[in-house]
């Protein structure tokens, strides 16, 4: 009984915190967005090309109150396949203070947390793929603290894959994120703790953004450790410049121009194999990509022409997988 009588005295202290934040004018018309990328590939040892409809994403997101939002995102064509990605639910209970609960990424790292509109390269980083290319069904909460320009993320999750919600599990994915800004800057920390198979991993992440004119860049750091020395740990990493300027050249009106290097040690994704032990599915590698792209730019909404050059490096003896040698990405983005 105290119990009860405890909850609902901080829920009534939550409601009258609520109430107390100023009343603004909220638009509650559901929104409509999406992306869809376009590209060719070639790699340069052997002329083996091949076109893709890599991405044609739709979003709707919209409110039902001023503190409740939701955001739904499907992706009609990812290489051919349809995939249901996010749906959740929002809610401000207080100033700063937001739950969220259903479907979406696990709150960890920066790259990862990137859409296809928004890429600086045709492909994402080795961090943003393999190291925790992580979205799950659970909840999670976020608080930005007040007095200072700093932002904090946990959640809890199922560890299984997106396309199966009925299995129940003993196991649980945890995650947690730090993002300070200062200045230019962003410093961002973090760590998740996931099972998708039946060994545990645990990642910790560090990175630091700088946005200023023309100039972005942006430095990540991800460690990977199998719980019962099941695997040797994973080590990667990516720095990345970009650098644009306005244009009046036909219908673009800004050039961009980057440049990436990033890195990985021999990985797993933490599923065994038929003896019971985890192996090696994501071998060693390094990678530079240089990159231009034109653009047009309308608010929010964009156009990129995209041009990239990959050049791989793979440990002696190790023959490169099929798609992920050296090769040529040419792309057409479209974000409304």
């Amino acid at each position: 009984m105290r119990f009860i009588t405890a909850a609902i005295l901080t829920l009534s202290a939550l409601a009258a915190s609520a109430d107390s934040i100023p009343a603004t004018k909220v638009d509650y018309m559901p929104k409509i967005g999406g992306t869809i990328r376009a590209r060719w590939e070639m790699q340069t040892d052997g002329g083996l090309n091949r076109f893709q409809l890599r991405n044609a994403r739709v979003t709707l997101a919209g409110k039902i109150a001023a503190p409740i939002d939701y955001f739904m995102q499907a992706d009609l064509c990812d290489c051919g396949s349809m995939k249901f990605l996010d749906g959740w639910v929002r809610m401000s209970l207080f100033r700063g203070f937001r739950v969220q609960a259903g479907q979406f990424r696990v709150p960890f790292g920066i790259d990862t947390f990137r859409g296809p509109g928004n890429y600086i390269f045709a492909n994402r980083s080795f961090i943003g793929r393999y190291i925790c290319n992580r979205r799950a069904v659970g909840v999670k909460a976020s608080y930005a603290i007040p007095a200072v320009p700093v932002e904090v993320e946990a959640g809890v999750f199922d560890p299984g894959t997106i396309g199966d919600h009925k299995a129940w599990s003993h196991q649980k994915t945890w995650a947690a994120k730090a993002v300070a800004s200062l200045g230019d800057f962003k410093v961002a920390t973090g760590v998740v703790s996931d099972s998708p198979d039946s060994v545990r991993y645990n990642i910790a992440d560090a990175a630091v953004v700088y946005s200023c004119g023309r100039w972005q860049a942006e430095a990540e750091y991800m460690y990977k450790h199998y719980t019962g020395r099941s695997h040797r740990a994973t080590h990667a990493a990516h720095a990345w410049v970009d650098y644009a300027m306005p244009v009046r050249a036909g219908i673009f009106n800004q050039a961009s121009f980057q440049g990436r290097f990033d890195v990985m040690t021999a990985g797993s994704d933490g599923r065994r194999d038929d003896t019971g032990l985890l192996y090696t599915n994501q071998p060693a590698r390094r990678r530079i990509t240089l990159g231009a792209t034109m653009s047009r730019i309308a608010g929010t909404r964009h156009a990129d022409l995209r041009l990239n050059y990959e050049k791989y490096f793979y440990n002696s003896g190790v023959s490169a997988p099929d798609g992920l040698g050296d090769k040529i990405v040419a792309e057409l983005v479209l974000k409304f």
